[in-house]
């Protein structure tokens, strides 16, 4: 089978399924550091003894089940056999979530920082489904979202991948058109992901962290006491090391374009404190609330973005 080619310049503003999909062998190049969840050297579930200790329903006794796993309670309620169905709970499942909302359409080198969201969230599931977890997706676009629910093996990726690649070329005819569309804050986003996710699921967020809406951080500390949360906080170099200088902006308003402002960048250590205290003041508000975040560069190198992110499926 040919090895895939991909146009550098396409990458930089498009999001490519079949990109994402080839991202595995990045992965699979960096080494575990513990045992997988599946109690396991390696990626593939093998069937364990016993039939695990998370209690999954309910349902009526049937010819075969295991007198041991009857529910008195609901036996006694309602004068049938009821038995309970269990699952391993070391079952690791992983929801990714995109932010392709208009400011991450924003990159002054190497791609967009939607572009390279979308890469991280690929890396992320890989990870999770080479140590044999389930991965789903929910991405905001174009002021709606899309879920697709956690399922496993490479399967799950493809659709994964496909999504992603939807979702951006959708948002991006949106800006294109001139179409200001009205987007959930990202509280609204993790909100939403949190009613979808089953108790214990890591959830993988990219962002840049525009917009975050009322009591983003709360929510995001609420939500570690049940999920292991990760924010892959992507930033472009004109964030984090702006070049000196006076640059035009105009802000997009529900009328259309708003008005022209300008933004000032100082020189040297002025400028470096003037820039970083508001970032710091963001990561440390949400490490303080339990997140777990992880800083990636929008123009760095796919590997380089991969060894970052090595404990981001919610591995401490």
């Amino acid at each position: 089978m040919p090895a895939l080619s991909f146009d550098p310049a396409e990458e930089a503003t498009r999001v490519d399924a079949a990109r994402l999909f080839a991202m595995r062998h990045i992965v699979r190049n960096i080494p575990e550091r513990r045992l997988a969840p599946v109690g396991r050297p390696g990626g593939f579930a093998g069937r364990r003894r016993g039939n695990g200790l998370e209690i999954v329903d309910v349902r009526l006794f049937s010819e075969g089940d295991d007198i041991r796993h009857v529910d008195a309670a609901a036996t006694a309620r309602t004068a049938k056999t009821h038995v309970r169905t269990f699952r391993d709970e070391r079952d690791r499942a992983a929801l990714l979530i995109a932010d392709f909302r208009a400011p991450m359409f924003f990159g002054t080198r190497g791609r967009l920082r939607s572009v390279a969201a979308a890469g991280a969230l690929a890396l992320a599931g890989w990870r999770v489904v080479e140590a044999g977890g389930r991965v789903g997706l929910l991405v905001a676009s174009a002021g709606t979202t899309q879920f697709l629910p956690p399922r496993p093996r490479e399967r799950s990726m493809a659709e994964i991948a496909g999504a992603l690649e939807s979702a951006h070329e959708t948002a991006g005819q949106a800006l294109a058109s001139g179409r200001h569309l009205r987007e959930p804050s990202l509280a609204e986003i993790l909100d939403e992901a949190v009613g979808r996710a089953l108790p214990g699921t890591s959830l993988i967020l990219a962002t840049g962290l525009d917009d975050e809406g009322e009591d983003f951080a709360r929510l995001a500390g609420a939500a570690c006491r049940r999920f292991a949360m990760t924010v892959l906080l992507v930033r472009d170099r004109f964030e984090t090391d702006p070049p000196t200088g006076a640059y035009p902006y105009r802000l997009a308003v529900a009328s259309g374009a708003g008005p022209m402002g300008w933004a000032f960048f100082a020189k040297g250590r002025e400028r470096n404190e003037a820039r970083a205290a508001p970032f710091d003041e963001r990561i440390e508000r949400l490490a303080a609330a339990g997140v777990a975040i992880r800083p990636l560069a929008a123009d760095a190198g796919f590997e380089a973005m991969a060894a970052t992110m090595e404990a981001s499926d919610g591995r401490r």
